[in-house]
């Protein structure tokens, strides 16, 4: 064989090797569209992986989805919650969501985590526009139908305090309601009509709560330069 077929036969070789070769398809992120990626990228970690058994608030929860305005769940997903832990996921808002994948998020949610049922005749979901709460009446209503899980003081029983600074400071009066209402089903804690039996709590009974717990909340000791901090024992 000359060195010319030689040749030949070794580019014919190759180029059928690279006919075999794949090339992977890329996505920018804000090319991504399917809803379960984009859930898992940016609410998995706080909401749980399939909503539910996380940190924050259960998604997956017919009620939720059926009483948290379409408007408001978009909002605060694009703008955050200033001053607590969830940041805005638009782009206008320092995040890497487009406007589109926002809806994805917000109609998928419904879609797949919601669905008709009888729901009652719940309290108003939002703190906007529901009646102001007043904290001696909440005294009596936290009493009521708090106390048998989380204590009579608030500091924990069989459930976790609610009036512990650090839960406080990071729960917004529109967290706490929220979870008075729906409760927490991934969790076993009922909602509004499942704290005391035969007996759900009323809208201004919610606010009461709500305004209970929320006295509770102390603003953050800052330590100055000049002020000592705690030593060591074996300092002391």
């Amino acid at each position: 064989m000359t060195t010319y077929c030689k040749l030949l036969a070794l580019f014919l070789l190759i180029a059928t090797a690279g006919c075999t070769f794949k090339t992977e398809e890329y996505l920018r992120p804000d090319q991504v569209t399917d809803f379960k990626t984009l859930y898992s990228e940016n609410c998995s970690g706080c909401h749980g992986a399939d909503g539910r058994m996380g940190a924050a608030v259960a998604l997956n929860d017919p009620l939720f989805q059926h009483l948290a305005p379409k408007d408001f769940v978009r909002k605060t997903i694009a703008n955050g919650i200033p001053g607590h832990m969830m940041p805005g996921a638009a782009k206008t808002a320092g995040g890497f969501l487009t406007d589109r994948q926002i809806d994805i998020l917000v109609d998928g949610m419904q879609q797949n985590w919601g669905r008709p049922g009888d729901f009652g005749n719940p309290p108003q979901l939002l703190v906007e526009g529901a009646a102001p709460g007043d904290v001696q009446r909440g005294d009596a209503a936290y009493k009521t139908f708090c106390s048998s899980c989380h204590g009579p003081d608030g500091a924990g029983g069989k459930a976790g305090s609610i009036i512990d600074p650090q839960y406080l400071a990071m729960a917004t009066d529109q967290y706490l309601r929220t979870t008075a209402i729906v409760g927490r089903p991934d969790l076993n804690i009922p909602d509004w009509r499942g704290y005391v039996s035969g007996r759900p709590m009323t809208g201004q009974e919610v606010s009461d709560v709500v305004a209970w717990i929320a006295s509770h909340r102390t603003a953050p000791t800052l330590i100055t330069r000049d002020q000592p901090r705690d030593q060591p024992k074996e300092n002391q």
